[in-house]
């Protein structure tokens, strides 16, 4: 049977459901045929279409910055389907939830937070999506308008979009790291904001590049503190140098040589026996 096919049986079964009981299902019970371009808003089979350029990239750049802010107890995910009542079966474009399972059922916990793009789909589409998410108890819905280069939060007491500050933060106890609204809507300060969540979050890989670069650091100021003892040693006994010879003091990288220079500084009589050593 065709996927199309298949979840027309289903919403006819869910409905027939409905006159029966009222109980919400489990989020993560299946209205459409799942890995299937499909979703059930008011019982009806809605294809999801591939996406033009604008709205494609906003939500390969919406991912990766999602999963870049998202806190350590939480996961992201694209395209995750959430059953929202009997008749509905929702993929927002990106969802944010805690990481595990429910411990009561044992089954995926509902999202926390939900983003949206909005390009061809209309705000009004967005909007029966957003009532239908808050509904089931998503907290918070956002919708990225790229058209018009906004964002929008969902308020569920009015029922409508409300513009945010585009040079404000979305802080939320699901997200480790504040996330910066302009990234939302300019496309080219993605990486920046993933680098400084990345930053914020101590992201192993770069925690261990930057303890290579302290140590690297640390290695360098020694080599030239000993470097610079070795010639004011000199300099304090009226050993002349000329200006190759500070040169090949000052340039010496092997640490272990330059402390053996300080050492004979103290006794040598000319540079040149200085730097004999090999």
């Amino acid at each position: 049977m065709h996927p199309a096919q298949r979840a027309g049986v289903m919403v006819s079964l869910a409905m027939s459901s409905a006159r029966i009981s009222s109980t919400l299902p489990a989020i993560d019970d299946r209205l459409v045929e799942p890995e299937t371009p499909y979703e059930i808003i008011d019982g009806e089979l809605v294809r999801v279409s591939p996406a033009d350029p604008p709205h494609g990239e906003r939500h390969l750049q919406l991912c990766a910055l999602i999963e870049a802010h998202t806190g350590g107890a939480f996961e992201a995910a694209c395209d995750l389907l959430t059953r929202t009542s009997l008749v509905d079966d929702i993929a927002p474009d990106v969802s944010v939830y805690p990481d595990g399972p429910d411990p009561v059922t044992g089954r995926r916990q509902l999202e926390h937070l939900a983003f949206q793009v909005v390009s061809t789909e209309t705000l009004g589409k967005a909007s029966k999506k957003a009532a239908k998410l808050a509904g089931r108890g998503v907290r918070r819905v956002f919708a990225i308008d790229v058209e018009h280069s906004r964002v929008l939060e969902w308020s569920a007491a009015q029922r409508k979009w409300s513009p945010l500050d585009s040079e404000g933060q979305i802080t939320d106890p699901a997200l480790e790291v504040a996330l910066p609204i302009a990234a939302l809507i300019h496309g080219a300060k993605v990486d920046d904001a993933m680098a400084r969540a990345l930053v914020a979050k101590r992201n192993p890989v770069i925690e261990e590049v930057r303890a290579e670069g302290m140590r690297r650091g640390t290695a360098t100021g020694m080599r030239r503190g000993t470097a610079g003892a070795v010639i004011a040693v000199l300099v304090s006994r009226g050993v002349s140098l000329d200006s190759e010879q500070r040169d090949r003091i000052l340039n010496e990288t092997d640490l272990a040589r330059l402390e053996r220079w300080i050492t004979r500084a103290l006794t040598c009589t000319s540079a040149a026996e200085l730097l004999a050593d090999p």
